[in-house]
């Protein structure tokens, strides 16, 4: 269903596909698979690279309250008997140090609006409709676009009647349309897993925790819901997992959690390299000249006077 509140993004983003589109066109046909996931690829980037403030800000919020975990910790065991209290007191804290527990829902928020354009978009695509500022050749062009032998505006439900008019095999189509949505199955997974074990480890005591668990085991399953999705809305959905995965590993490997000892002690770990570092090693520092030998200091000692020239000696 269109959101007529939402022509203007629809329109917009249906500009920025046809602007990237064409610069591949040059070097790339222009009804070729690979030009249109390329296209689909970089419109995802460009998003999350406009996007990125808003993940730094999440990151900065999230090592604050990592930060601000022992005192929390403390809170939660001295009001255990008063809930509203300690959610009380835990806010202030928050309020306090800079932190925002809703903070991690800003890059969602923000890519929501673009994943709807996107989905408006690719349907209107599949349905042969020129609408959004597009001309029929990008419409011809895009439905006759195959990747990996299926067509782009292509759904795992469609009937073979509709598969076929697109130019593909319905067998080979509902393969790689169940491939991709594994794939992106896959990395929702991974990318939730790899925040909630942050976060688990951030508070231990998190009375959340056993939710967030379940929700990590849950959320592959939304990709199933993909299935009634074309799939050059898949492949932006993939990279942007990707991309989510690598964003995060590259700021948790610089920005280790905190440690917290025995005596509340917070101590910040070295900062690595992440798996780049595992895969090709540490780079080896640059050689040092040695040092030029310092001048040997030869001391001097007074040359010793004759008895006779001594002070208060007596001449013989």
């Amino acid at each position: 269903m269109e959101l007529p509140f939402l022509n203007w993004l629809y329109t917009a983003v249906a500009q920025v596909i046809t602007w990237i589109h064409a610069g591949y066109s040059t070097f790339i046909p222009s009804s070729s698979g690979l030009n249109w996931a390329l296209t689909i690829i970089t419109l995802t980037v460009l998003m999350r690279l406009l996007i990125f403030p808003l993940f730094m800000k999440q990151m900065r919020s999230s090592r604050k309250m990592q930060e601000l975990a022992p005192k929390v910790q403390e809170l939660r065991k001295k009001y255990k008997n008063d809930k509203q209290r300690m959610n009380q007191e835990v806010m202030r804290l928050y309020q306090e140090g800079g932190a925002n527990p809703l903070g991690g829902c800003l890059p969602i928020v923000a890519q929501f609006p673009i994943f709807i354009s996107m989905f408006t978009v690719l349907r209107a695509i599949a349905e042969d409709r020129v609408a959004f500022g597009m001309d029929k050749a990008l419409v011809d062009s895009a439905r006759a676009a195959h990747v990996i032998g299926a067509p782009l505006a292509a759904k795992f439900f469609d009937s073979s009647e509709v598969i076929q008019s697109l130019g593909a095999q319905p067998v080979m189509t509902k393969i790689v349309l169940a491939c991709f949505v594994a794939i992106s199955s896959c990395t929702t997974f991974l990318t939730v897993r790899q925040s909630v074990k942050r976060s688990m480890a951030q508070m231990p005591d998190n009375p959340m925790a056993q939710q967030q668990k379940i929700l990590m085991y849950i959320s592959p399953l939304f990709a199933v819901f993909s299935l009634n999705f074309q799939l050059g809305l898949i492949l932006y959905w993939v990279t942007t997992n990707l991309w989510t995965l690598g964003q995060q590993h590259w700021f948790y490997s610089r920005h280790p959690m905190p440690v917290v000892d025995e005596k509340g002690n917070v101590t910040t770990p070295e900062p690595t390299n992440g798996i780049f570092t595992k895969l090709v090693g540490k780079p080896k520092a640059a050689a040092q000249p040695e040092p030029a030998p310092a001048p040997k200091i030869v001391r001097q000692q007074p040359a010793r006077q004759p008895r006779s020239k001594r002070t208060g000696s007596k001449k013989s």
